[in-house]
């Protein structure tokens, strides 16, 4: 070899240093193109069905809480119920129904489940050894699923919240030797029995732990939760709601706020259950948590607004929910409602109450401007819907389709209440003394009464005028001067009623309860049924509110759906009751249930239903 000449060794290193540096400095190749996702074809109907092996199916399962499999391999889905029977025959030797301690179901696409189970075969040992055990909350941290639950009666006295932990989500479970929250009193009153039900569970993305618990008698709390899960911290509580308005809490972070979704109302009246949720928002898990209108959910004059109620359909009640993103990124809603048309569990022993059957529901929940809404506000579906993407890869093929409210038409009759004396269209049920009402400066005044229209006390005065035939809406502005803030005006009321017979109507009014003033949408049925009274719960109260009642004819149903605003611009649906109180009905104002308090009626403006 000449000198200065290269060998080919030397030549294939200079080749790669020129190689590399050309590397170095050329953009790194693009990120490789995920694959399309592939739409789910499956298709669901609610309730969702659960098979028992053996034969059968789960008809029950109130409260639900829902995860997918957490460890490798497992790409299944977990939902754990409420203590209660599966279904009608399941009963021990005696006839009794059998109470199972977290019923646990499974599923490979959350259409089709399984029950594999119970989750405990035995209460913590810090309960009653005959406690009932509720309302399951599921987690998964610290290489463990935390399966939270209500002990309704421990030894110590009241309610109070446990967990358990497993390497398996069907167990076995090992009990927290001591409550993650222990019994306590009220934060109104001493030495009474908070409601320390409804586990709710928030881990963030840094490790933070909260736990909200509560119900009606005390509201809804908040505290930090130990990094094990297994303890909670007393001195960092916060109230989040106003107490006797929400319970069954649950948190879902969205874009740049968290969200409480609260239950509202009585969970277990039959087919006159009026259970609904509500949602309030903050951008920190403490809150305070706002509606819509930005009421806060910790005021008397409570907020919330509505994302899941009464719709019309055979489903009525609602409530108590878990939230689920699928794979393809839609949000849905697992809950259980009541069948109007089969609501209850055969009472087992002659003369016991019938037991309220929650059965599954799921749904899509869509965001429309913040808010979730389930199906774009058309709520509980009881038709064919698209299935989530359970796997992934999978893309739903569900879409939202915003629910279009019902409006106003034409202006039918008015009376703006501008005279001396009532028009000859008004007739009294029951008229009140002469000083007990009166027109006053363009507002016709009713004083609350120490009567009632409730089941077998219907002595309160009913003003009303004839409704016309087929569709309409009717609205008033109405003034109640119940004191924004103080307990117990109980159950006074004044509002709208589309009446019947003195056990046949609805009613939409703004009502006191306990510390709380709402607006409550009733119906009661006849002596012939039993329950024969429940209510749902509309947006928020003020002293001055707009009222408004639609009514839809269909087939041999009538259709009322009630809307209530606090500007007369903004209104919130409060949901839709069936009814057929027939073409004798008139159209009423009520003022009632605790005398002591002034009721102005505006107006009372009878529409043409917008078509």
């Amino acid at each position: 070899m000449r000198r200065g000449s290269f060998s080919f060794r030397q030549w294939m290193g200079v080749l790669l240093l020129v190689a590399a540096a050309a590397c170095k400095d050329a953009p790194p190749p693009p990120p490789e193109t995920p694959p399309e996702p592939t739409p789910n074809n499956k298709s669901y109907t609610n309730p969702l069905k659960v098979s028992i092996p053996g034969g059968g199916q789960v008809e029950n399962c109130p409260d639900p809480t829902i995860i997918r499999g957490q460890q490798p391999g497992d790409e299944a889905w977990y939902m754990y119920c409420t203590m209660d029977p599966l279904n009608d025959n399941d009963r021990d030797s005696t006839g009794r129904y059998r109470k199972h301690l977290i019923p646990t179901l499974k599923s490979a696409d959350l259409v089709d489940w399984t029950y594999v189970g119970d989750a405990f075969t035995e209460r913590p040992e810090w309960a009653e050894p005959t406690s009932d055990v509720w309302a399951p909350e599921i987690e998964y941290f610290g290489n463990k699923y935390h399966l939270y639950y209500t002990v309704v009666n421990t030894k110590e006295g009241g309610s109070a919240i446990g967990v358990a932990t497993s390497d398996s989500p069907t167990g076995p479970w090992t009990h927290a030797s001591k409550p993650v929250v222990e019994p306590q009193d009220p934060p109104c009153c001493a030495n009474q029995d908070r409601w320390v039900y409804d586990p709710e569970v928030l881990v963030e993305e840094d490790g933070s732990k909260y736990i909200y618990y509560g119900s009606y008698f005390g509201g809804i709390s908040v505290r930090t939760l130990s990094e094990d899960g297994l303890t909670s911290d007393p001195f960092s509580q916060v109230e989040v709601t106003v107490a006797n308005r929400y319970e069954a809490a649950s948190i879902i972070k969205h874009g740049d706020f968290y969200y409480l979704l609260g239950s509202s109302t009585d969970c277990c009246v039959g087919a006159l259950t009026g259970y609904s949720i509500f949602a309030g928002r903050s951008r920190s898990p403490w809150g305070p948590f706002v509606d819509r209108e930005g009421v806060r959910l910790t005021y008397n004059r409570v907020g919330g607004t509505p994302v899941l109620g009464l719709n019309g359909n055979r489903w009525v009640g609602p409530g108590h929910n878990a939230v689920l993103t699928d794979f393809g990124g839609q949000d849905w809603i697992v809950y259980h409602a009541i069948d109007r048309n089969n609501p209850s569990f055969a009472p087992p022993k002659v003369g016991e109450a019938p037991l309220a059957k929650r059965q599954v529901l799921m749904d899509a929940l869509d965001w429309i401007d913040g808010w979730p809404t389930v199906r774009g506000g058309a709520w509980a579906s009881d038709t064919e819907q698209p299935a989530p993407a359970a796997r992934p890869g999978e893309k739903s093929r569900y879409q939202v389709s915003p629910v279009k409210e019902e409006e106003p038409g034409a202006v039918m009759n008015s009376d703006d209440f501008e005279g001396t004396s009532l028009g000859s269209q008004w007739t009294w049920i029951r008229p009140p003394a002469e000083s007990g009402f009166g027109l006053e400066d363009g507002f016709l005044r009713i004083d609350t009464q120490a009567a009632d229209l409730h089941e077998d006390n219907n002595s309160a005065s009913v003003l009303t005028q004839p409704a016309p035939a087929g569709d309409y809406v009717v609205e008033t502005r109405l003034r109640l001067n119940l004191p924004p803030v103080s307990c117990c005006h109980n159950y006074v009321q004044a509002g709208l009623v589309i009446h019947g017979d003195d056990n046949h109507y609805v009613k939409l009014v703004h009502f006191s309860y306990w510390e709380t003033r709402q607006i409550a949408f009733a119906k009661e049925v006849g002596p012939e049924n039993k329950p024969r009274y429940g209510e749902t719960a509309g947006g928020p109260a003020d002293e001055t509110v707009w009222l408004r009642i639609a009514k839809r004819q269909r087939g041999t149903e009538e259709l009322y759906t009630a809307y209530s605003s606090r500007d007369g611009s903004t209104w919130t649906r409060a949901g839709t009751w069936t009814h057929s109180l027939g073409p004798e009905a008139r159209i009423g104002l009520v003022s009632m249930s605790g005398a002591g308090f002034t009721a102005h009626f505006d107006y009372v403006r009878v529409h043409e239903l917008k078509q």
